[in-house]
């Protein structure tokens, strides 16, 4: 019995190594484009987390007439403060159940009076400094559109 070898069919090795150059070249274009992207998503969240807070803010000045002092902090958002000026009309519940940290595992930076408004809310961004330029750039609630 003789068998045909004709139709065997299978990729030869020069068409594997042209689809394993065309991949190589996909990756090292599209991988460092990906990269970028967490970090972009991660100042996207900080940018959501610091509106949120801001309307926090917003109702607890509405019900009290000021916003939290420094020293208070932004956890008489969760808490009623107990020290500097007690705040008469206190949401029962609180305005926040937790602050959230910011997307790089830090504290957000709170400051009232601020340098730029009623108060300064802030995040340090990736380095955890103030300052920064790029991905270690801080974001900061007065240049949020």
């Amino acid at each position: 019995m003789k068998t045909s070898t004709r139709n065997q069919r299978g990729f030869t090795l020069i068409e594997v190594m042209v689809v394993v150059v065309i991949l190589g070249i996909l990756a090292g274009i599209v991988i460092p484009n990906l990269l970028d992207r967490p970090e972009d998503a991660r100042r996207t969240k900080a940018e959501l987390q610091i509106k949120g807070i801001e309307e926090a803010l917003a109702l607890y000045k509405l019900d009290n007439g000021l916003f939290p002092s420094t020293d208070q902090g932004l956890s008489a958002l969760v808490n009623k403060p107990e020290s500097g000026r007690i705040p008469n009309k206190y949401r029962e519940g609180g305005y926040m159940k937790k602050i959230p940290q910011d997307p790089w595992s830090g504290e957000y930076i709170y400051l009232a009076p601020g340098l730029n408004g009623d108060y300064d809310l802030l995040s340090y961004g990736s380095d955890g400094e103030p300052g920064g330029e790029g991905k270690d750039a801080d974001v900061q609630s007065w240049e949020i559109e």
